[in-house]
């Protein structure tokens, strides 16, 4: 039944011809090499910090301009650029375009650090961990294909992430832990507490009046569809999303729990199974809720500091939007979190008196802290 709402859910909210279309000024971005860096060539109007870089791109000498941005360091020789053309002021049509710095080429030193971080997961959890990336990867492409677009294609974001998270849980969730009752049951779990955590959000940020505006990216968004991007709809959207990266582990956790202590005591009775499983539920939770607390305060620090250098209160730091916004997505995911356990446990259970102890999946699949 929850694959099949999914299905349903992803046809008639799967994105057409109609996306926000827009350009960036990366677009038609180029890789190149600095050569040699000088000043000869730099225009007054960009400032004392201009520079020129003699770059070398597709195997020709050309150059490009650094406009002395004092938020990124001068390119030094051997570095690798991204570039983009652009006209100079007072060339004619048919002038040649000469190059403008973008930013660094990051791309190489990423792709390998992807590829070490592959390799350390199928080393040490081998086939399992083999079917996680493929996992980790059918994610990224929901959201990339269906996810992004049918957002910018004008569907409601919330019902956009509810769907595009839960066909993320059936996919991954099947790769990585198998087809058996447990798997299920996180399934479940995972699914019944995102549409908890959405209604929860939804009440949350109008209770907390949350615009989605403080970024500057939603403001681009909302300029660049015409109003058509809701930047509360994403703000909503976000937190869903956010709560799923955290909740398969509960939810895979606590099925597991069940799972084995079905295994070693096949005629403990259900509330007894369901009380044991709860309180290991109930240390995995602590310590989850302690890192999903950390990681938001992490993102919010640096917003913090300023305001403390500018004599701003603790309290009315907390009540500026830009922090509200990461103080009502942390308690609204914990929120969801905590409601995981005992919902996951209690599935788990009822599906481990129903089914042989050898449909319980593999004692060593679970997940154990």
């Amino acid at each position: 039944m929850i694959a099949a709402a999914t299905a349903l859910g992803l046809f008639v909210l799967w994105p057409g011809d109609g996306a926000v279309a827009g350009s960036s000024p990366g677009a038609d971005a180029r890789g190149a090499e600095v050569v040699a860096v000088g000043t000869d060539g730099c225009r007054p109007e960009l400032g004392p910090g201009c520079r020129t870089l003699r770059i070398e791109l597709d195997g020709r000498a050309s150059t490009a301009t650094f406009a002395g941005d004092a938020l990124t360091p001068l390119p030094e020789p051997g570095a690798r650029i991204r570039v983009v053309p652009a006209v100079p002021v007072g060339a004619g049509e048919g002038a040649t375009p000469p190059w403008v710095f973008l930013d660094y080429d990051r791309r190489a030193p990423l792709l390998l650090l992807s590829l070490l971080f592959a390799v350390v997961i199928v080393l040490l959890a081998r086939r399992r961990g083999l079917l996680a990336l493929i996992g980790l990867g059918a994610s990224l492409a929901l959201l990339a294909t269906f996810v992004v677009p049918a957002i910018l294609d004008g569907r409601p974001p919330i019902a956009v992430a509810l769907v595009g998270a839960v066909a993320i849980l059936l996919v991954t969730l099947a790769l990585a832990h198998g087809a058996s009752s447990m798997t299920l049951a996180a399934i479940i779990g995972s699914a019944c507490t995102l549409v908890l955590t959405a209604l929860l959000a939804t009440l949350a940020v109008d209770a907390v009046q949350l615009t989605g505006l403080v970024s500057e990216q939603a403001f681009v968004l909302r300029v660049a569809s015409d109003g058509e991007i809701e930047p509360q709809g994403l703000l909503l959207a976000g937190m869903v999303i956010g709560a799923l990266g955290v909740l398969d582990d509960v939810t895979v956790s606590q099925a597991s729990v069940v799972a084995a202590l079905r295994r070693a005591a096949p005629s403990m009775p259900a509330r007894t199974l369901y009380a044991e499983a709860l309180r290991v539920g109930r240390d995995h939770l602590a310590a989850t809720v302690n890192t999903l607390a950390l990681a938001y305060a992490g993102a919010a620090l640096p917003i913090l500091l300023v305001f403390s250098t500018v004599g701003t209160s603790l309290g009315d730091a907390v009540n500026r939007e830009i922090v509200a916004q990461e103080v009502t997505a942390l308690l609204v995911g914990s929120i969801g979190l905590a409601c995981a356990v005992p919902l996951t446990t209690a599935v788990a259970v009822a599906l481990a008196r129903r089914v042989p102890t050898e449909l319980l999946g593999d004692a060593h699949a679970g997940h154990a802290h």
